[in-house]
């Protein structure tokens, strides 16, 4: 019995060393570009490395913001990633709901068709789309980044996967109280769906934050921009001042590190509970 104990306490700790030793292998490029953003343009490159400079050149955060308007950049990511994250938790639970507990004939065909087109890769219709969107004058415009991606089949096929997992007489019970559809979607699956709506948030969050195809694609004005496409003209413009490139990457990962840390703790649950069924 202690034999046994023993070794299942050496194996647990063996599987946490590695765990440990893997994430912090995971953790050396970020590390890498943070203390790469605090050097001089010829100390980034040094070999041997200089793992933390010996003079950390804060200059480095001061100097992006007066050489590209960043703070428009990042003041238009950050509203196109809110209005869109928002907008997809709204549409993806609403139909997610629609699809889970209500009766209606060909729902299951429906919901089969549009959760297909998560196959088909957003270029093989990119030009189609772009014609489209020029006929309705939305060319140039943030309206075109927010209609593009306020809907998404990845996200109903998230939400459903939850509300699978609540039970129907949840459901038949409020309506028998007199509730409305609305009102249980509101009351009562949006609050138990919180891991969802969180892990949902994450994924869009990151992806609408990082999207550059889009982006540059639909907009053409320099003052619409995203903080990926002037991450872009940065790079092109100064191409060799690699402190100032690795601090401007530094200062875009920030947001995604705090929504990544504020959710994280419903992360897991939400991604274990949309697997299972009820």
């Amino acid at each position: 019995m202690k034999n046994a104990k023993l070794s299942y306490t050496v194996g647990k700790v063996i599987v946490y060393v590695l765990l440990i030793a893997f994430a912090a292998l995971l953790m050396v490029p970020f590390y890498w570009m943070v203390q790469s953003s605090l050097k001089l343009d010829h100390e980034v490159f040094t070999i041997p490395i200089q793992w933390w400079p010996t003079e950390p050149v804060w200059r480095n955060y001061i100097d992006i913001w007066t050489r590209i308007p960043l703070l428009t950049f990042l003041g238009n990511t950050v509203r196109l990633t809110v209005i869109v994250t928002f907008l997809q938790l709204l549409t993806s639970s609403f139909a997610a709901y629609a699809f889970s507990k209500l009766r209606f004939r060909g729902r299951n065909v429906l919901f089969l068709m549009y959760v297909g087109t998560i196959a088909v890769p957003w270029q093989a219709y990119m030009v189609p789309q772009f014609v489209m969107f020029r006929t309705m004058d939305l060319v140039d415009t943030h309206m075109a980044i927010i209609v593009l991606q306020a809907f998404t089949a990845f996200g109903v096929f998230l939400m459903k996967q939850f509300y699978d997992t609540v039970p129907y007489e949840l459901n038949e019970a409020a309506r028998i109280d007199g509730m409305s559809e609305y009102q249980i979607w509101r009351q009562i699956m949006l609050p138990l769906s919180k891991p969802a709506l969180a892990t949902l948030t994450i994924f869009t969050f990151v992806f609408t934050w990082n999207d550059f195809l889009g982006p540059r694609l639909y907009l053409t004005t320099q003052s619409l921009w995203t903080i990926q496409i002037g991450m872009r003209m940065f790079i092109g413009q100064f191409a060799t001042e690699f402190g100032l490139i690795m601090a401007i990457a530094t200062v875009s990962l920030v947001p995604i590190l705090v929504v990544f840390l504020s959710l994280q703790r419903f992360f897991v649950q939400g991604i274990a509970t949309t697997g299972l069924k009820g």
